[in-house]
């Protein structure tokens, strides 16, 4: 099974608008509950919170805890912590220079949809691989195409009934992501954000969200691997989360089609949630 899910820091405290996503996010719980996935391979992003100075391309983690920013918990993540090792093995093994990562808080792009889907950061094995989505160089979509194959490829042999998670995007350009900001505190980062609210929600690109969606729901990796760094920048800087969506459809192997969308300008973000049983 494949879930996609948009994130954003102030969906925290606003009920009042983004119905059609939340609605579709309540659909695919309930579709994962039903599921009950044995371990769960969640790709998503770093917002230069774990990862400042230096950024892997991929990182898989071997232990995590919630960072605990934009009022997302600071549990700890139940990992298997055997299985992060024997994935990152196999990656090097296929060509893949992986980082591994020990103790390392996990902000927002990973705890926020993991306590929307799950209920808690504990309630199910977590194996996360963090993707370079923020920092040039970036992988190219065809390569995180490959990563997700690969990753595929190892946990069959686990042989375990396995959920594969997305976190991030769609369009959006939050100011906190822009090149020359990097190490900030939690404090700057919100008076970031809400200074530049209004322009922000400017960049949401529904024609782009929508296209990206539907290559992604016709199972077209192929022409969506096409798309460079400047294809992907039109609908902001934090657009290039999409990279976490497309290894996880090349995980699932299947077309993953769109449960909900819907631009929140509050929220800066095209938001979306896609789901495929495989």
């Amino acid at each position: 099974m494949v879930v996609c899910a948009s994130h954003s820091p102030l969906m925290h405290g606003r009920s009042d608008v983004g119905q059609v996503f939340r609605a579709g996010l309540d659909r695919v719980r309930e579709d994962v509950r039903r599921f009950g996935p044995e371990l769960v391979v969640f790709f998503g992003p770093d917002h230069r919170r774990a990862f400042t100075d230096t950024v892997p391309a991929i990182t898989v983690v071997e232990s995590a805890h919630g960072y605990g920013d934009w009022g997302t918990v600071e549990e700890a993540y139940r990992v298997p912590s055997d299985h992060a090792r024997s994935l990152a093995t196999a990656l090097m093994a296929a060509r893949f220079d992986v980082a591994v990562a020990n103790r390392l808080p996990l902000d927002h792009g990973f705890g926020q949809t993991a306590t929307q889907l799950f209920g808690s950061l504990s309630a199910v094995p977590i194996l996360p691989v963090v993707i370079n989505c923020v920092a040039r160089p970036l992988p190219g979509l065809a390569r995180v195409a490959d990563l997700g194959r690969a990753v595929d490829a190892h946990v069959r042999t686990i042989g375990c009934r396995v959920l594969y998670v997305a976190s991030g995007g769609l369009s959006h350009a939050p100011p906190s992501l822009a090149p020359t900001v990097q190490t900030l505190s939690e404090e700057q980062r919100r008076r970031l954000i809400e200074t530049g609210l209004a322009a922000a929600a400017e960049r949401i690109a529904p024609d782009w969200d929508e296209r990206f969606l539907r290559l992604l729901g016709t199972g077209d990796l192929d022409q969506l691997a096409r798309m460079d760094d400047d294809d992907i920048e039109v609908a902001g800087n934090g657009a290039h989360e999409v990279r976490t969506w497309v290894a996880a459809a090349a995980a699932g192997g299947v077309p993953v089609p769109t449960v909900a969308y819907e631009p929140v300008p509050e929220w800066i973000t095209g938001m979306a949630v896609a789901s495929a049983h495989g």
